[in-house]
Formats: C-alpha cells, sequence, structure tokens
C-alpha cells in the first residue's frame, strides 16, 4: 500500500521538519492489524505513530485517534466525510494531517 502523507501547521516538527512522506505499508502489517479487511485510518495512525513521528507522539495521536485540533484529509477532502477513521487506505491515497491549534 503505496501512500503520500503530508504534515502541516507545525505538525511538520514532529517528523524531523519533512512535511511530506512516500511510503509503502507492507501487506503482512496490514494483516497483522487485525480489525478489516485493507488498512484502515485508525491502523495508518498507529502505523504514523510508531514509524514517522520522531518527537513527541502524545501531541498527533492518543492511542489510535488523532488529537482533536488536527484537521484530516484523504485526497483533500474531510476525513469525516470519508468515514473518519473506519476509512480503508487506498493505493495511491494522499493523507494530509495539520494542526489547527496555535499558541498566542
Amino acid at each position: 500500500l503505496k501512500l503520500t502523507i503530508e504534515f502541516g501547521g507545525g505538525l511538520e516538527l514532529l517528523v524531523d521538519n519533512i512535511k511530506t512522506h512516500q511510503v509503502e505499508i507492507d501487506e503482512e502489517y496490514a494483516r497483522a492489524a487485525h480489525e478489516t479487511p485493507g488498512l484502515s485510518m485508525r491502523q495508518v495512525i498507529v502505523w504514523i505513530k510508531a514509524n514517522l513521528i520522531k518527537e513527541r507522539p502524545g501531541m498527533f495521536a492518543s492511542g489510535d485517534n488523532v488529537r482533536p485540533g488536527i484537521l484530516v484529509l484523504i485526497n483533500d477532502t474531510d476525513w469525516e466525510l470519508c468515514g473518519a477513521s473506519l476509512y480503508l487506505a487506498q493505493d495511491g491515497d494522499r493523507l494530509t494531517f495539520i494542526s489547527t491549534l496555535h499558541g498566542g
């Protein structure tokens, strides 16, 4: 499963300041993740925490869901319109995570 994962709004600081990541999640991981055929966004979030986030993973996710204040887009569409964490990622999807929380 090949995905483009993008971070913005300050979240890129958690991934060595790299905004765009081209990743491939192997089918074995998807099968081992158990809950559904394919790979749900919930499983992708857990994979991102384990493989991309370099510091302060609690700023990105709590358990298997993103923290409040993080806008998630799937191919430029709000993930709430796609099924949110239940959406099954498709080969070639672009997943964008943008923090809407800013200090002041």
